[in-house]
């Protein structure tokens, strides 16, 4: 069985760093924590490593995981334009639970499945992933369970549904909240006729505070008098498929890792 390294534990935190970073280097899978919850990683740029990532949970193509990020910056490198309401969002969300999808940058030679031209990127609030990212660069990350199944919360609960799939285990003690994070397709703000940010699942970041940063720039909320308003379409390729933690369809509990 792959080893779980216990973070809390100095000793372990630093071995089980290495390990990870190696494994990643090697295009294997790596369990991590995340501020939302366990996730399961692979180099974003490795398609083999992708297509492992995809296999170990269950999914298909149709489902491309989000990628994780350790900050703005990369950010701007991945995404074809970075709109100044979503520069906003990122001020204020950022480290954190918001996932946010967008055109993806044209000349980056990878392949994450079924994105139809864009990407959902995220920052976690979390020492031991934005560490690993600092180290490893961009990393494909899905939630730590098999598809259909509750995401996991502790490295324990990934290891029970994930097995040998992943080489190695990062635990730091269960998730803080278990809450996944909010997914929002920006892509018809680059472009779009009718420039709208739509909630693709709510989480961790809620519509009321997305509201105050955008103000009418967000769709109206499910139940109010505007909801009958036609939601404008993507600018760059419908989103609306996008994995918890990316771009394909969330599954329900399931977090986009973040």
């Amino acid at each position: 069985m792959s080893p779980i390294f216990d973070c809390r534990d100095e000793a372990q935190l630093l071995t089980g760093m290495r390990q990870a970073r190696q494994a990643i280097a090697r295009g294997e899978l790596v369990v991590i924590p995340t501020d939302t919850v366990y996730g399961v990683a692979a180099d974003a740029f490795d398609h083999q490593a992708v297509a492992r990532l995809l296999a170990a949970k269950g999914r298909g193509r149709q489902s491309p995981p989000p990628v994780l990020v350790a900050g703005a910056t990369t950010l701007r490198a991945l995404v074809a334009e970075v709109p100044e309401p979503i520069e906003r969002l990122v001020e204020e969300f950022w480290p954190g639970g918001l996932t946010i999808v967008l055109p993806a940058q044209p000349s980056l030679s990878w392949d994450l499945g079924e994105t139809r031209g864009t990407v959902a990127v995220r920052m976690p609030a979390h020492r031991i992933a934005l560490e690993l990212l600092e180290e490893t660069g961009p990393l494909a990350v899905s939630s730590a369970n098999l598809t259909g199944m509750a995401a996991g919360i502790t490295a324990e609960d990934a290891q029970g549904m994930l097995h040998d799939s992943v080489a190695v285990y990062l635990g730091d003690g269960p998730s803080k909240t278990g809450i996944p994070s909010t997914i929002i397709d920006a892509t018809s703000l680059i472009g779009g006729t009718e420039p709208r940010v739509r909630v693709l699942r709510e989480g961790a970041v809620s519509r009321a505070q997305l509201r105050d940063v955008l103000g009418d720039l967000l769709e109206p909320d499910p139940g109010s008098d505007e909801e009958d308003i036609p939601a404008s379409e993507p600018g760059s390729g419908d989103a609306s498929g996008t994995d918890a933690a990316g771009a394909g369809t969330p599954e329900a509990p399931e977090p986009g890792s973040s």
